[in-house]
């Protein structure tokens, strides 16, 4: 039985993982353009802003969110 899995099972797994991640891969081909693009790293300081009022944090925890301001430093 151990020798059956290792000469039949195994390889085949083998071979499905690979397949897997070819076909994961090569799926980016028929993508549209804008999302072959990798995701922006930065979000608009709007949205900073609001997320912060969204989650109801109080003000002493403005400066562990959003960093110390510039203009302190």
């Amino acid at each position: 039985m151990k020798t059956f899995f290792r000469q039949n099972i195994a390889p085949f797994l083998v071979l499905l993982v690979f397949l897997v991640a070819l076909i994961a891969t090569s799926a980016r081909i028929f993508l549209p353009s804008d999302m072959i693009a990798p995701a922006p790293i930065d979000e608009p300081t709007s949205q900073i802003e609001r997320s912060s009022e969204v989650a109801g944090l109080p003000p002493s925890l403005k400066v562990l969110v959003h960093g110390i301001p510039a203009n302190t430093l």
